[in-house]
């Protein structure tokens, strides 16, 4: 048998513009999946996901978590043909299309409880054949960051760099209430792009810069510049399209409750927001003013070190 768990996280700053290159910073956060790999005497494989009522075997034809299932599977038996059938059961601390990456968390967890011992950089490529099926063209940022916790500078194609946090990073996360696809999103960002180049080029290159203004602002513990490039970014994604009335509402809350800044966090249209505050009691201020404004919310920091696993040391015969 064996275990594997991976974190959920937050984009700090650069959604949508890290699919195009722009860096973005991410963080872990300590929340996220966890999964166990049973043996099976048989195939195929299966997938449960406790709570949430769902099972699926990877020969299911019609179902887009099936073929997620599939394509890691079929990943990791490139490396390992001799793994024979599995079990999954997976819990989750996340909530489906709430911008935290709980499909990546999956995925990582998933590839943890099959072949705890490959590197990271093989547990990583083998959650984006997971995580294809779903977003089409993902970025990686949310499988890289789920694999490894702390706080990453990323840029697509070139993995992540971790960075150095000077002091203690407190962050609130708030659920608008719906869900939303990232691929539906990205999709849309790119149709707006077709129509209108330079709006949005003009604002990738914005995001580019405070980026690299927040990378700074993370590694000296400048919290209120870093709260401030935030709510910038924020402006930025509202011109993109991707954010709500629900989330700009949440975001005012936040800010006005003693929020460094705030902003959507993920791919928008719905799912969830994050704010920074600089402490546990400034946390509690912005939770109590989302519940009586109708919100649902918690407290979470980066998630470190990376979580450890227990691979299966032995495997079927095919």
């Amino acid at each position: 048998m064996g275990t594997g768990s991976a974190y959920g996280k937050v984009i700090l700053l650069g959604e949508h513009a890290v699919v195009y290159g722009v860096p973005a910073l991410a963080v872990g956060i300590d929340r996220g999946v966890r999964a166990t790999a049973k043996p099976l005497g048989h195939g195929p494989s299966a997938l449960s996901m406790k709570g949430w009522g769902i099972s699926v075997d990877e020969d299911d034809a019609a179902s887009d978590l099936a073929g997620a299932f599939r394509a890691l599977l079929g990943a990791v038996r490139r490396d390992r043909p001799r793994l024979g059938a599995h079990l999954l059961e997976i819990e989750a601390d996340l909530p489906p299309g709430g911008g935290l990456g709980c499909s990546a968390a999956m995925g990582v967890a998933i590839a943890r409880a099959l072949d705890g011992h490959c590197s990271d950089g093989v547990l990583q490529e083998r959650a984006m054949a997971w995580e294809r099926v779903f977003h089409g063209n993902p970025s990686g940022i949310d499988a890289a960051v789920s694999a490894s916790g702390g706080c990453a500078f990323f840029r697509k194609g070139e993995g992540l760099q971790a960075l150095r946090v000077r002091g203690a990073l407190h962050l609130c996360v708030a659920s608008t209430g719906s869900a939303s696809g990232t691929k539906t999103m990205v999709d849309g960002v790119m149709r707006f792009r077709a129509r209108a180049p330079q709006v949005v080029d003009d604002a990738f290159e914005a995001i580019r810069g405070l980026v690299h203004a927040a990378r700074s602002a993370i590694e000296s513990g400048d919290w209120l510049s870093l709260g401030r490039l935030m709510d910038r970014n924020q402006t930025l994604l509202g011109k993109l399209r991707v954010s709500t009335p629900e989330i700009e509402r949440i975001c005012s809350v936040a800010r006005d409750a003693g929020a460094c800044g705030a902003k959507l966090t993920g791919a928008g249209g719905g799912s969830s927001v994050v704010a920074l505050v600089t402490s546990s009691v400034v946390a509690q201020d912005v939770l109590a003013a989302w519940k009586a404004a109708g919100f649902d919310g918690f407290e979470t920091r980066v998630a470190q070190p990376p979580p450890r696993t227990q691979a299966i040391e032995s495997e079927t015969a095919p």
